[in-house]
């Protein structure tokens, strides 16, 4: 299966608007029971998330999941922070990666992968405000195109 394969359930669309995304790496996730119970049921969001390295461990701070509905006194905090999975090696070219200027780690799309789940996340660098009006407008010029190209084939 290739990397972001599986059933999507949460997305960071914000993530391509915001920066250029250079890597991707595919990272498990430390969960307790009624957390993968909410992720599930599709009860998660990235949008504001990020993630940081502290004492040689990947962390996601300010993931949104839901508390599960029957979870009763055994649900969990949902903004807390979760340790993502990573081999040593994939966390110092993270490490190295953030060092350059202008650089972060930003949590791209979270899905199901064989039973587990799995964050997509990507080290980017954040765009300008003029980067952004330039892709807004190739992609309604895009949009523009496909629209002509669309009326044409049906008359």
């Amino acid at each position: 299966m290739a990397k972001g394969s599986g059933k999507v359930l949460a997305q960071n669309k914000k993530a391509g608007h915001d920066y250029f995304i250079e890597d991707t790496i595919e990272a498990g996730m430390v969960l307790t029971g009624t957390e993968i119970k909410s992720i599930r049921a599709g009860k998660a969001q990235l949008k504001d998330s990020y993630v940081r390295i502290t004492n040689g461990e990947a962390w996601i701070s300010n993931m949104h999941v839901s508390p599960f509905d029957q979870g009763n006194r055994f649900n969990h905090d949902p903004l807390r922070a979760r340790k993502l999975l990573l081999h040593k090696k994939q966390i110092g070219e993270l490490v190295g990666a953030v060092k350059r200027d202008g650089y972060t780690i930003v949590p791209l799309k979270m899905y199901i992968k064989d039973g587990y789940a799995k964050l997509l996340i990507g080290v980017g660098k954040g765009k300008k405000d003029y980067d952004k009006r330039n892709d807004m407008r190739k992609k309604e010029a895009k949009r523009e195109m496909e629209r002509t190209f669309k009326s044409k084939n049906q008359s």
